[in-house]
């Protein structure tokens, strides 16, 4: 089965999340932690929680994705904002295991001018200073495109950082397809060699979600603006080719597509039709 889903808000809870997802024919879904440009977190309610739960386990999802708010930048020069950051994800990781044995991405965060050694060092001290042996969450690195000053646009970046992390059993990747491909890796012509690279350098074991996102912009141009699937730059026959090749087809899929409910809808009607079962 594709496990697939989209982007949904949590601002009516999380069973009302999962109901959503089931509407839309989707087996997996993302959400913010808190406001993804801010740092308000919506209050825990347990039962709600278990709703949720319980609707997961009877509709077969896979695992689900809670995502960081995009305001931090665990590798920032300035302390404070790199205090702010560990903060918040300590306390993300703390509210997830309300929903246990589930994924949380984030983004590394920026070096501002500062040099990738000194950036990389920041967020493996944030690292090991939040993750705890008996969480059941696994954190996720995520691919980024390269702009800017952005850590994470190459393979051997996220492989120093998770080199670094004590407790690399609570980490993972999750892949951007859009990312990768505005930083430089040629899914499109060359998948096989891309993943046969990534399993070289941080392990193929270590991959746990993919972001299915078209690009905007083209093949290297480091920009990162994602694009409905089949409109952009990598191509419905290279879309396809991802989410039935034999490395990735068990993962979770997740679309961060510029779409409504409705556009999602139809882009998980039209993956499901695309993928072999």
């Amino acid at each position: 089965m594709l496990n697939i889903g989209c982007h949904l808000s949590v601002s009516k809870g999380y069973a009302a999340m999962g109901k959503e997802a089931i509407q839309l024919n989707a087996n997996t879904l993302q959400f913010f932690t808190r406001n993804p440009r801010g740092s308000k977190a919506k209050e825990i309610d347990p039962k709600d929680c278990e709703v949720f739960l319980e609707i997961a386990k009877e509709n077969n999802f896979s695992k689900i994705v809670a995502h960081a708010p995009y305001t931090l930048n665990p590798c920032s020069q300035d302390e404070s904002a790199r205090r702010f950051a560990m903060e918040v994800m300590a306390e993300d990781l703390e509210r997830m295991e309300y929903l246990p044995y589930n994924l949380y991405d984030f983004h590394p965060g920026s070096h501002v001018k500062q040099g990738v050694e000194v950036g990389i060092e920041y967020i493996i001290n944030m690292l090991n200073t939040i993750l705890k042996p008996e969480q059941t969450t696994i954190v996720l690195l995520e691919t980024m495109a390269g702009k800017g000053t952005e850590i994470g646009r190459s393979f051997e970046e996220i492989k120093q950082i998770l080199n670094g992390v004590t407790l690399i059993d609570k980490m993972g990747v999750c892949l951007d397809t859009c990312h990768i491909y505005d930083a430089g890796y040629d899914i499109v012509n060359d998948l096989d060699g891309v993943l046969a690279e990534f399993d070289r350098i941080i392990g193929l074991d270590k991959l746990y979600a993919i972001h299915l996102n078209d690009s905007k912009n083209p093949f290297g141009s480091h920009k990162d603006r994602h694009e409905k699937i089949g409109n952009g730059f990598i191509g419905m026959e290279a879309i396809i080719k991802i989410i039935n090749h034999p490395k990735l087809r068990h993962l979770p899929f997740i679309l961060e597509t510029p779409n409504d409910l409705s556009g999602y809808k139809d882009e998980i009607k039209m993956l499901r039709e695309a993928y072999k079962e």
